[in-house]
């Protein structure tokens, strides 16, 4: 979710941090590793049991300021996959050209130290330990990654919500990876925006309507879904229904009143979501665990610390999980807290982790 001011940051204004010598081109683009014997025999799981969702509101920013802090995070968490959105680095391929929403643009000055820094960045410990996967827009808007440790290999990673094989999601908002036992599914959603326009309110209805399709299509295999859903499902996930509820842009207010208010909390967005979850037969992970409301921990975007917005929360970033997976929930936290935005790393989004059990609590019983 965009924040509504942003602080500029100038180039100068942080520190490089320090990290392991730049890997060779080959060692950059991380693809899906073949499992070894070694892989086999280091690794009990089958399939990744912890994960971890962040929108990092610029990837790269988050690496030249946040990365020492956010790399100590990833180690005390030590996840299994991590879910980005809002990458916000273009992909591969000059201008007026094909672009590749799989690799990073590297074809002028600024793109390849901008390319470098990252790469570096993510062949440093931890990083090291997984594989990572772009889905890219064409310009520094959007874009998701997934990075998966090394010894979880996927049977098949896709990119859109059709699943073709070579088809992106429009400005890289989707990456599904499909493993033996469940589909890890990351997506950051469009904002509804404010407007009965074809780029907001039009383009969010199509968002949940295909969504709808996928979970009712994928139904064979428990599902995980997580990621920036750009909606907060009851009043409890606010903390300040009545202000959203009745925020305006510049005084518009939408033909339809279920579409009033704060983009992420219209009802018309909460009643679709809620269609989602009911006929997908889906849980919200985090508060299957968590039934109160919880003003300190209990949301995962924050306004700016300045104006309107500060002190007002949303929870819009989740895992979603189906009814099958919910008795192996083990915890759901959002690690982040305040208005201060103490645990966002830099974003205005905090990051968000789940772990499920290796098997439900009623298949101990009958072993």
């Amino acid at each position: 979710m965009k924040r509504f001011f942003q602080p500029i940051e100038k180039d100068g204004s942080f520190k490089k941090p320090t990290l392991s010598p730049s890997p060779s081109s080959k060692d950059s683009e991380k693809t899906a590793k073949t499992f070894t014997s070694d892989d086999v025999k280091t690794n009990s799981k089958k399939d990744p049991l912890k994960f971890l969702t962040w929108n990092a509101n610029s990837f790269l920013l988050r690496v030249k300021n946040d990365w020492p802090e956010f790399t100590k995070f990833v180690e005390r968490i030590d996840p299994d996959a991590i879910a980005i959105q809002e990458v916000r680095m273009p992909a591969a391929g000059s201008k007026g050209e094909p672009r590749n929403p799989r690799e990073l643009k590297d074809d002028t000055n600024s793109s390849r130290e901008e390319k470098k820094i990252v790469m570096r960045a993510l062949s440093s410990t931890p990083f090291r330990n997984y594989n990572v996967w772009w889905s890219l827009s064409d310009s520094k808007y959007a874009g998701t990654a997934l990075l998966i440790k090394n010894c979880f290999q996927p049977k098949r990673v896709s990119f859109s919500l059709d699943q073709s094989a070579s088809k992106h999601e429009q400005d890289g908002r989707v990456i599904l990876a499909e493993f033996e036992s469940l589909r890890l599914l990351n997506t950051y959603v469009p904002n509804n925006g404010w407007k009965e326009e074809e780029n907001s309110f039009q383009r969010r209805r199509k968002w949940d309507k295909r969504m709808l399709e996928f979970v009712l299509q994928n139904s064979d295999k428990p599902l995980v879904w997580c990621g920036d859903l750009n909606v907060s499902h009851e009043e409890i996930d606010v903390s300040h229904a009545e202000f959203f509820s009745m925020a305006k842009l510049n005084g518009y207010i939408p033909p339809n009143k279920e579409d009033c208010g704060q983009p992420g909390f219209t009802l018309s967005e909460r009643k679709r979501f809620g269609t989602i979850l009911r006929e997908g037969k889906l849980v919200d992970a985090y508060r299957f665990l968590h039934k109160d409301k919880d003003l300190e921990h209990g949301f995962s975007w924050s306004g700016h610390p300045v104006g309107k917005y500060r002190g007002k929360r949303m929870r819009i970033d989740y895992f979603i999980v189906s009814e099958k997976l919910s008795d192996r929930i083990v915890t759901c936290e959002m690690h982040g807290k305040g208005i201060e935005l103490q645990g966002f790393y830099g974003s205005d989004h905090c990051p968000v982790s789940l772990e499920l059990s290796d098997t439900s609590p009623d298949s101990n019983l009958q072993s």
